[in-house]
């Protein structure tokens, strides 16, 4: 794989490729987001996480169900809510692309998120993963004012089993695909978290299509149960 350049500032227009001026959806569309070579989450094995890997981790995350700071047990998500980007958005379970990186919904289904089902729901403890389009080839699509979200912003998720967790935005950040932080994005350990993910940076085109990646951080706050 070609090396990247290195991140963007956040300040960077959203929405436009500094090299050539015109929007990014004037040019061919990548369509999954590549996260490179951080699939080894929580374990820290250095390889792709896969089903015995995610049935470990849920075992593990059970035996904490009821703890007195707001954790909760598996359950996953189905609709997403950012009110300071205007996202009210469905939740589809994703797993990994053939080329190991996140899957994301089909570009037909670009309203919609896709939580990654191979870490914690979102209140387990951990570090829950939603990822989402920034554009298809006609205009914006979910995430495209992700990077917009700044400190203190809410967000809520509604779980399978009725129960809304709600959880505020620590900081937004840019990073080269081939340099992201794994151990700050993945892992089924520490209190619950959240990561929202899409696709920012310089256009490049090919497999690799935007440079870097955009993640929101995000920590509870609070949960509801029905």
């Amino acid at each position: 794989m070609a090396s990247h350049p290195a991140p963007q500032p956040a300040a960077r227009p959203a929405g436009r490729d500094r090299r050539s001026g015109r929007s990014p959806w004037s040019a061919p569309l990548a369509v999954v987001l590549v996260l490179v070579g951080v699939f080894a989450t929580g374990a820290g094995l250095g390889r792709t996480a896969g089903p015995f890997d995610w049935a470990a981790g849920a075992a593990r995350r059970a035996q904490t169900a009821g703890d007195p700071d707001g954790r909760l047990p598996a359950s996953r998500p189905v609709s997403l809510s950012v009110p300071a980007i205007k996202v009210d958005a469905p939740v589809t379970p994703v797993g990994q692309a053939r080329d190991g990186s996140i899957d994301v919904p089909p570009l037909s289904k670009h309203d919609q998120t896709g939580w990654y089902d191979r870490g914690p729901t979102p209140g387990e403890p951990g570090r829950a993963i939603i990822v989402g389009h920034v554009d298809t080839k006609s205009g914006p699509a979910v995430f495209y004012e992700l990077g917009k979200l700044k400190p203190g912003d809410r967000i809520e998720v509604t779980r399978s089993d009725r129960s809304v967790v709600t959880f505020k935005v620590d900081t937004v950040e840019h990073f080269d695909k081939a340099n992201l932080p794994a151990d700050r994005v993945y892992g089924d350990d520490g209190p619950p978290g959240l990561r929202l993910i899409t696709c920012g940076g310089d256009w490049l085109g090919g497999k690799t299509g935007y440079a870097d990646n955009v993640i929101a951080f995000a920590s509870l706050v609070d949960t509801r149960k029905p």
